[in-house]
């Protein structure tokens, strides 16, 4: 009886979550989309294995390898964080690895905890402060993966962090839709179609806000979009590597934002009530901060679609 049971909770969980192919793999809601998707060959991912105190800050532990981190999306309302969580946490178990961490917002640390582990940026991830679950867990060759998952008005988020693992990739079974760094001509469709894009031509040296003398074809690109879309507004998010404090990084971060809204004022007239900027500094980092290469990816700034209508 007990079997049935099990069998018939079983089929039940597999009616909303498209189950998994292989123990190695994570299955997730159907109708899940992937809103972002970064990785790195060899890298470095702080797990973190602990509450964050006042005492002790937040405890980690250094999985390096590849690191490869994902963003879904779940249009579905009447889920809780906890029930987004359960079902992965579950699979992870059922394939043989070892939850280490499971915490619940102010458990976990609150707000010092969310700020203090890698999370993707807004709008592809979401992280309420007072609900989100995260879960840490180690495999059996040592590969790591923390689960996080929150809950706005409208949708579910569930991010997936896999460090320590040969192939470099979280395997998913639900069909995706992958955003990635565009050329300039990609930027309205994208800002339309994803809300936020890379501006992948504006470089900073570590340390600087400066733009250049030079144009700036994403900027030009943009402010293009909003000449033709009036009623259409964008915020600069600017990012630093994690070179020097955070404080001083975000307001570096701001400096490279403004930038960007200067360039637009004074090149193209754009209202000012269409651009603003604001910095994380590196809070929201793309790539890992342990090579030069990665801290030249972090280095950025992305526009933001803000527009409601």
């Amino acid at each position: 009886m007990m079997t049935i049971t099990r069998n018939l909770a079983k089929a039940a969980v597999c009616a909303l979550w498209a189950c998994p192919l292989a123990a190695q793999d994570l299955a997730l809601p159907k109708g899940a989309k992937l809103t972002r998707e970064v990785s790195q060959r060899n890298g470095a991912y702080a797990l973190p294995i602990g509450p964050w105190t006042e005492e002790g800050g937040l405890p980690t532990r250094r999985i390096e390898g590849a690191v490869s981190v994902q963003a879904w999306r779940i249009d579905a309302t009447g889920l809780t964080s906890l029930q987004l969580l359960t079902p992965l946490r579950d699979q992870l178990q059922a394939g043989g690895f070892d939850v280490e961490f499971d915490c619940i917002a102010d458990a976990c640390g609150g707000f010092d905890f969310r700020f203090q582990t890698f999370v993707l940026p807004g709008p592809d991830m979401f992280v309420s402060l007072t609900d989100y679950h995260f879960v840490a867990a180690t495999g059996p060759k040592g590969e790591a993966i923390s689960l996080l998952a929150s809950k706005d008005k409208t949708a579910g988020f569930v991010q997936i962090i896999r460090a320590g693992d040969a192939r470099g990739t979280v395997q998913a079974t639900a069909k995706a839709i992958t955003p990635s760094v565009v050329t300039n001509s990609d930027i309205a469709s994208q800002l339309e179609r994803d809300g936020h894009a890379i501006l992948a031509d504006l470089v900073f040296r570590t340390g600087s806000s400066s733009l250049g003398d030079g144009p700036a074809a994403s900027l030009d690109a943009i402010a293009d979009y909003l000449k033709t879309n009036p009623t259409r507004r964008i915020l600069f998010v600017g990012h630093t590597d994690a070179v020097g404090s955070l404080e001083g990084n975000q307001a570096l971060s701001r400096k490279r934002a403004s930038a960007a809204v200067t360039y637009l004022r004074n090149r193209h007239n754009i209202p000012a009530d269409q651009i603003g900027a604001n910095g994380v500094g590196y809070l929201s980092p793309v790539a890992s901060n342990l090579t030069p290469e990665g801290r030249e990816a972090n280095r950025r700034i992305e526009a933001v679609l803000i527009s409601t209508e």
